[in-house]
Parts: structure tokens; C-alpha cells; sequence
């Protein structure tokens, strides 16, 4: 029984190894971008639109109006990074129908790495809006002592960000591959179709707590606190 992704080596050559993580990753990322090039190549302004550019507009405008939602607008300056952080967690774990596979966010490196990249593009965003010294002033609040309390939160939510969702997905599938040992037949199609809910689940909550961050950093004025609070799981 395998407890990640990591576990399933395809090459290895001394340290380097390739892995499923890897594999399953770098898999993710080329679906995505085919899939964006394929329907957006012949993209229609008239009232005739294909199947999937409406799909694509639902999708788009429901990322939209979360990030609205949450206090960032305009929208489209922060869907690029959010929208996409979104639809690989998503398409993680919407993938495990297909046998053989395994989610690359049931390994910590996976979810560490996503948890980095909104960890960098936080303070990116707030000094682009408050500018260097709005936003580094911004840990000196509600007064300087609170200095080092800043920092800490900083990075503790970030391990939290990347915790919090290798735990999830690295414990729905080992419930699953435990049923399929004991019962391998009607109940785990239920698991499974759970766990398909889990991971949509898993993947909002992510995407939602990073457009919270960069919210939080990019308002210029006001302490260091989250514009509202966001449901936990």
C-alpha cells in the first residue's frame, strides 16, 4: 500500500529518481495547457459559442466573482494565479477515476511547492499596491512589538496551507485503498465519488485561503487581519 505518490518510482539514477509525483504533476500541467490552447484557439464574441468556451466562461466567471467576493477587484488582475492554483488542485483530484493514477497533492512536496508559490506571490502583490514600504510597514501594525508575531504568522500559515491539504488528500485515499482491500465492490465506488466531492472541496478552500492572503497584503490601510472568515475543513 502505497501512502503517496512519491512511493512510485518509474526511473531512478543514484539521487535523481523520477517519480509518480512527478510524473503525475508534469501530466497535470500539460492537460492544462493543451486543454487552454484547444479552447481558446477559436474563441467567439457572437451568440453562437461552442460547448466548451461556455464551460470555460462558467468556470472563469464563478472564479471571478469568488475573488470579488473575498474584496480583490479588480478580479482579473489575480485570476491568472488563483485560476490556476484552483484548476490544478481540482484536476488533481478529478483525475483519479483514471486508473493508475494517483493525485500528486497526496505528496507533501507537491503541496509544500503550492503553499511556496503562494507564500512568494503575497508580498509580491502587496507591494505592488502599497508599494516596498507600505507593505513591510504592514508587519509593524497594530504596533511594532507585534513585529516578530507577524512574521511567525506569515510562515505558520503557510506550513498550514500545505499540511492542511496533503493531510486531506493523503488520508481520502488511503481510506479508499483500505475499502478495496476489505470490500472491494459497491462501497468504494461511494468513497470514491466522495472523495472526488473531498478534493473540489479541498481545492476551493486552498484557492480561497490564498486570494484571503493576498487580499490581506494588498489593502492599504487597516491591520494585518483576514477581510473575512473562511470555512475550514
Amino acid at each position: 500500500m502505497r501512502l503517496s505518490p512519491d512511493d512510485m518510482v518509474f526511473w531512478q539514477q543514484g539521487f535523481f529518481k523520477l517519480n509518480g509525483t512527478i510524473v503525475f504533476t508534469w501530466g497535470l500541467m500539460l492537460v492544462l495547457a493543451i486543454g487552454a490552447m484547444l479552447i481558446t484557439r477559436n474563441l467567439s464574441t457572437e451568440l453562437h459559442r461552442s460547448r466548451w468556451q461556455n464551460l470555460l466562461e462558467i468556470i472563469v466567471t464563478g472564479i471571478e466573482q469568488q475573488i470579488e467576493d473575498v474584496g480583490l477587484r479588480p478580479a482579473r488582475k489575480y485570476i491568472g494565479f488563483l485560476g490556476t492554483l484552483f484548476l490544478f488542485v481540482a484536476l488533481a483530484s478529478l483525475f483519479t477515476i483514471v486508473p493508475g493514477y494517483e493525485p500528486p497533492t497526496g505528496s507533501l512536496s507537491t503541496t509544500a511547492a503550492l503553499a511556496l508559490c503562494v507564500w512568494v506571490i503575497v508580498p509580491l502583490y502587496g507591494i505592488r499596491e502599497q508599494g516596498l514600504g507600505g507593505y513591510l510597514k504592514s508587519y509593524l501594525e497594530p504596533t511594532a512589538i507585534m513585529l516578530p508575531f507577524n512574521i511567525i504568522s506569515e510562515l505558520s500559515r503557510t506550513l498550514a496551507l500545505a499540511v492542511r491539504l496533503f493531510g486531506n488528500m493523503m488520508s481520502g485515499a488511503l481510506i479508499l485503498a483500505i475499502l478495496l482491500s476489505v470490500t472491494p465492490f459497491i462501497f468504494p465506488v461511494v468513497m470514491s465519488a466522495l472523495g472526488l466531492l473531498t478534493g473540489m472541496v479541498q481545492a476551493y478552500i486552498f484557492s480561497i485561503l490564498a486570494t484571503v492572503y493576498i487580499a490581506a497584503a494588498t489593502r492599504v490601510t487597516g491591520p494585518r487581519s483576514e477581510p473575512r472568515p473562511v470555512p475550514s475543513a
